[in-house]
């Protein structure tokens, strides 16, 4: 059975992770029966709550209760800080500049950061979606040290040629990148196929 990682933390973008987890959860998604965890910091439990009015157990509980584990970001005994806990990939999504730099820096002060390295020494996917701009040069530098060290960076920086009529068409885009890179494919998404002269 694939079992993935999402990991939340306080950065603006809820709604990416929020709806990545809608997206891998569904009974026909890219992954039906996957075993899915979840761990979401204090600061991103508050952003989910300011950007989306609703506390992030409610999206929980609606997307399914018991489909989701959910870890506390303080537990480093839980069972995904070790890489005997094997993953098929790890997602941070929305990744704040601040978890971007702790993995880029080797530590392991919370959940998230320790996933992040977990993954990094296990050569298992780690896909870090920032949203934070403009970027500082610190904060360049560590996304291209994380990049150098295994981890795929995908800015939540949606395109316009699939002409996107609002922003769950927007969303979306970004959801089913990430996707991609978990190894999986998004069901419906919109894919550039060329154009021909018009």
């Amino acid at each position: 059975m694939a079992r993935y990682l999402v990991c939340m933390t306080g950065a603006s973008g809820a709604i990416y992770g929020i709806r990545l987890l809608q997206v891998l959860a569904s009974g026909d998604g890219p992954c039906p029966g996957a075993e899915l965890h979840l761990v979401a910091t204090k600061w991103a439990e508050r952003v989910v709550l300011e950007e989306t009015g609703s506390p992030m157990a409610s999206h929980v509980a609606a997307i399914g209760d018991g489909r989701i584990q959910t870890h506390d970001p303080e537990d480093l005994a839980a069972p995904v800080s070790s890489g005997s806990f094997t993953l098929d990939a790890t997602a941070v999504v929305p990744c704040s500049m601040g978890t971007a730099g702790a993995v880029a820096s080797g530590l392991s002060a919370n959940l998230v950061q320790r996933a992040g390295a977990v993954a990094l020494k296990e050569g298992w996917p780690l896909i870090l979606v920032p949203r934070e701009t403009p970027l500082s040069l610190i904060s360049l530098r560590s996304l291209v040290t994380l990049k150098e060290a295994g981890a795929v960076i995908l800015p939540a920086s949606p395109g316009f040629y699939t002409r996107p009529s609002g922003i769950d068409d927007l969303v979306d885009q970004i959801v089913s990148r990430i996707v991609d890179h978990l190894g999986l494919a998004m069901p419906g998404a919109k894919r550039w196929e060329g154009r021909g002269e018009e």
